[in-house]
Order: structure tokens, then C-alpha cells, then sequence
């Protein structure tokens, strides 16, 4: 059985066949290697394949296509299912989350209930008691009372902050901390929180799936500690080794405000800040600790916040992150056009052409092409990329600032800065759409040929090229005002790619991947 590293969760005595949906997510994608671990079956619901097929996992479970919007689609995926975990949550996607996070939740519901499903299992939100409910919490719990009353078991498991490498919410809290060693922060710092680590989370999800069947609930799942936001702040800079942070609260910063002030210091953007930090104003603290009686705490108790902290960081210093909140995001619809449309059925189609013979060997190349964007950046003038992240912020977009999951690795479907990687056939073309704010759709491609040139034949070829399909005069206007720049950025970023992997190549590099250093010092100076 395919392990992935993950963690022995015990003996299970029936195997059961489990539904994931939102196995691209943050939660999603850590739970499948779990419970294929603990001996379960999994199948998962995705609307492309190509969305899991460079997961780790993906050879070791069915892929099933289709919306889970769809009832029809979640009607055939079910067949035959024990047990469904709903993943699913459309924080982030735009003001109506609330009618979309409503309509998939009775699709699934009902779904289940007519294929005769053993179980339906939950990740919810925390809720408090006698508190008005942010948008965020009030659709968690409305999700949560759809399943329970489906008609199907229902296991409710009602977390609050996630500690854990790559969740937003731990995003949230790493960069506030330690991007502001002081900081005038709005009342909800003083709000109550009972955190839990990603570690257990994951156990409480696995173990829900042998419920006995007359159980049918909300559980509270939280860690040993009940901070404030505050606290929290303060504690992380401890564990990370920070100076003391200076923290001063004052009563007149609105959630609006709030959430862009997070998303101008951290990666997440304004659309995910905002309704986050309007639930940082609930109070989020375990009521009762039932789920005990049925996933028995482990030997050594609940993870704690500075242990799960330490964990996290770990993880992000050994470049072991393997899921994040980005990756939840789906780029572009099913139906927008792609580059490689045969006469490209999608009307005017720009395009910036750049290629470049490089005196090294394809597998350099292809390690300089696969490690772009994050902390290796984009190889010509970083003013320039920094200033279009900066506005990109500005008008509600992703900006820069999402980084990479992994330094060199990449899959289909994941984040990189504020491009999504639409595609990739190692080791010849990495393909990256645009989720920066744009009047159209854009792309940009990086290929790796070997053809005869005239360094002979056999002579390695850097191709680049950027795309842009505009939307109506908008965005005609946008690529004729920002193609004079063109030559610096994207031919600065052919000669400088290919200086880097001639660098490479010459420091006689190991088979394999590159280190960080590696890549780092092959890097010329734009």
C-alpha cells in the first residue's frame, strides 16, 4: 500500500472505499495518503484529471471527473462509495460563496442519501455561542446542518485556526509575525481561539470513517491551548526565534480594512483575507471533547501550538510542504480557450516569440525552467515583476507574494507567484496561466528543444513565449501599452535563463535535482 509518508493511524478492520472532494485543496490532499495508509480505498472527484496526476498519490486511487455542483456528476461518483468526505469550501471565490457553498452541499447531499452512502464526514468551522456569525462561519455551519439532516450518518468535525505548513490561516499568522515587529492591530487580536494542529485534524478525519453508524453530529476538535490572536503572534515569534513583538490594539480598524491590510503584508489576497479575518472576530473555543470517545487521543496527547509551530516550520525550512491553501484555487473556467486550440477558436491571440540556443545540456535547462518564480525569481528586471505584483494587490489580485509550494518541484493545478501551472511535460514545456488581474486571458511557456542549430546538431534550444487573448478594447489597449517593455522583461529573462543554465551546467551539477544553492549561484545579474 502506498504510504507517502504518512503516519501508521492504526489497524483498520474494514476497509472502506472513500469519496474525497477537494482532494486538490489544502486539507484534501494531505487526507488521501492518510487514508489510503490506514488501509482504506480512495476515490476522488475532481473536475480535471490533470489536476491530481503529479500528486504523489494519484496512481493509488480511482480519479472520477465532474463538478461537484453537478448532481448528476456527484450521482455517478457515489456509486458504490462508503464513506464521502466533503472538502469542499468557496471561501475566497467571490461575494455569492455562501449560494455556491449552498447548492454543492444539497448536491452532495442528496447524492449520498440516494446511493445509499454509509457516511457523510465533514471539516466545518468552530462556532460560537451567542455571537453573530461571519459570512465564513454562518456558511460552514449551514453546510454542516445540510449534511446532518441528509438523512445520511453525518460527522461534523468543527475545527478553528489550522496550524500547519501552507494553510492560509498559519499564512496569515507566519507573516504578520514575522514581517512586523510592531503593529497597531484591530479588537479581534483579543478574541479567544483554540488552534489545532493539521496532525490531528488528519487523525480525526481518518478515524471518522469507522464511526459506528448511529452516530449522526457536530464533534468540537481543538488543540490543548485557548490563545487570543495576540498571543498567538507572540508565542510564534518565540518558536521562531524573533524579537518580542510589539502589539497594540485599537477599536476602530474594520474587517475591510483589516483584510487589506493582511493582504498587503501577507501572501494571502483581499478575498480570502477579508472573510478570514472577519471570523478571527468570533470566539472560537471547544464546547465539548466528545470525539474522544470515538478517536481516542493519542498516547502522547493533543499536539500543542509552539510544538505544532515547530513542526510547520520544519517543514517549510526542508521544502516539505506538500499542500497549500493556493492550490484550492482553480484557474481560468472549463471552458476558456487554451494556447494550443488548433487556429485558436478563440478569436485574437498576441503573441511574444523569444528563442535562445544554450551551450548546456537539456536536463540543466530544464532544472533552471522547472525552479522559476518564488525565491529564484523570474530572471530579468525584478522591478519590474515586483511593481506588477504591487498593483496586481492593489486592484484585489493574488499579487507575488503566494510564492512556490516547493522550490523546484511543480504539479499541474499548483500556484506559482500569480501564475497557475496549466501544464506540464517534463522535460520539455512548462505552461503557466495568468491569475494575475488581466482584461483577458494570458499565458506564458517555457520549452526545452534539441535541434540542430548552429551549434549542431543536438544543440539545446530555450523557447519562451507569452500570450494573450484580450477581452474586448480593455484589453487591446493593455497589450499595446505594455509591449514597448517586452524586450526588456521577456528578452532579459530568455538570455538570462539561458546564462543560468549554461552556469549550471558548467558547475558539473549531480543527476537529479539541483540544490537551492545551485540554483542561486547560477543565476546572472540582471
Amino acid at each position: 500500500m502506498f504510504k507517502s509518508g504518512a503516519r501508521d493511524t492504526g489497524t483498520v478492520t474494514t476497509s472502506q472505499l472513500c469519496l474525497v472532494t477537494g482532494a486538490t485543496g489544502y486539507i484534501g490532499g494531505r487526507l488521501v495518503p492518510e487514508l489510503l495508509a490506514a488501509g482504506h480505498r480512495v476515490r476522488v472527484l475532481t473536475r480535471s484529471r490533470n489536476k491530481v496526476r503529479d500528486y504523489p498519490w494519484a496512481a493509488d486511487v480511482e480519479v472520477a471527473e465532474g463538478d461537484a455542483a453537478d448532481p448528476e456528476a456527484v450521482r455517478r461518483v457515489c456509486a458504490g462509495i462508503d464513506v464521502v468526505y466533503y472538502l469542499i469550501h468557496a471561501i475566497g471565490s467571490g461575494s455569492d460563496f455562501e449560494d455556491t457553498d449552498r447548492r454543492t452541499a444539497q448536491a452532495v447531499a442528496t447524492a449520498a442519501r440516494a446511493a445509499d452512502v454509509s457516511r457523510i464526514v465533514y471539516l466545518g468551522g468552530l462556532l460560537p455561542d451567542g455571537e453573530e456569525l461571519s459570512a465564513h462561519l454562518r456558511s460552514r455551519a449551514e453546510v454542516g446542518d445540510i449534511l446532518l439532516d441528509s438523512g445520511v450518518p453525518t460527522a461534523v468535525l468543527r475545527a478553528a485556526v489550522i496550524i500547519g505548513s501552507g494553510s492560509a490561516s498559519f499564512e496569515m499568522l507566519r507573516y504578520l509575525t514575522e514581517r512586523l515587529p510592531a503593529m497597531i492591530t484591530p479588537r479581534w487580536v483579543r478574541s479567544k481561539i483554540q488552534p489545532i494542529a493539521i496532525r490531528d485534524v488528519l487523525r480525526y478525519l481518518v478515524g471518522a470513517a469507522t464511526l459506528p453508524a448511529d452516530v449522526s453530529r457536530a464533534f468540537d476538535i481543538c488543540g490543548p491551548d485557548v490563545l487570543d490572536y495576540r498571543e498567538m503572534m507572540r508565542r510564534y515569534a518565540e518558536v521562531a526565534g524573533l524579537p518580542r513583538r510589539l502589539i497594540i490594539p485599537v477599536p476602530v480598524l474594520s474587517p475591510w480594512w483589516s483584510s487589506h491590510w493582511v493582504g498587503l503584508v501577507t501572501p494571502v489576497p483581499n478575498s480570502l483575507a477579508r472573510p478570514l479575518v472577519e471570523s478571527l472576530r468570533n470566539t472560537v473555543v471547544c464546547g465539548e471533547h466528545d470525539i474522544a470517545d470515538y478517536v481516542p487521543d493519542p498516547p502522547g496527547g493533543l499536539i500543542g501550538f509552539e510544538r505544532a509551530v515547530e513542526l510547520a516550520l520544519t517543514r517549510i525550512r526542508e521544502y516539505d510542504v506538500p499542500t497549500r491553501w493556493s492550490s484550492a484555487t482553480v484557474a481560468g473556467a472549463p471552458s476558456d480557450p487554451l494556447p494550443t486550440d488548433p487556429d485558436w477558436a478563440g478569436g485574437s491571440l498576441y503573441v511574444d516569440e523569444r528563442c535562445r540556443e544554450v551551450a548546456a545540456n537539456p536536463q540543466a535547462l530544464w532544472r533552471i525552467i522547472e525552479g522559476i518564480g518564488g525565491e529564484h525569481g523570474w530572471y530579468s528586471f525584478p522591478l519590474a515583476w515586483w511593481v506588477r505584483g504591487v498593483l496586481d494587490r492593489l486592484v484585489g489580485g493574488v499579487g507575488l507574494r503566494r510564492g512556490r509550494r516547493d522550490p523546484f518541484d511543480l504539479y499541474v493545478g499548483e500556484a506559482l507567484d500569480f501564475w497557475r501551472v496549466e501544464e506540464i511535460d517534463a522535460p520539455h514545456l512548462l505552461r503557466l496561466r495568468a491569475e494575475m488581474r488581466v482584461p483577458g486571458l494570458a499565458w506564458l511557456e517555457l520549452c526545452v528543444d534539441v535541434g540542430d542549430g548552429k551549434g549542431g546538431e543536438g544543440q539545446t534550444v530555450y523557447r519562451q513565449r507569452a500570450l494573450f487573448h484580450p477581452r474586448g478594447f480593455l484589453g487591446q489597449l493593455y497589450w499595446w501599452s505594455v509591449a514597448p517593455f517586452h524586450g526588456f522583461v521577456f528578452g532579459g529573462m530568455a538570455r538570462n535563463i539561458a546564462a543560468a543554465a549554461e552556469n549550471l551546467d558548467r558547475e558539473n551539477a549531480e543527476p537529479g535535482k539541483a540544490t537551492s544553492a545551485d540554483v542561486r549561484r547560477s543565476q546572472p545579474q540582471a
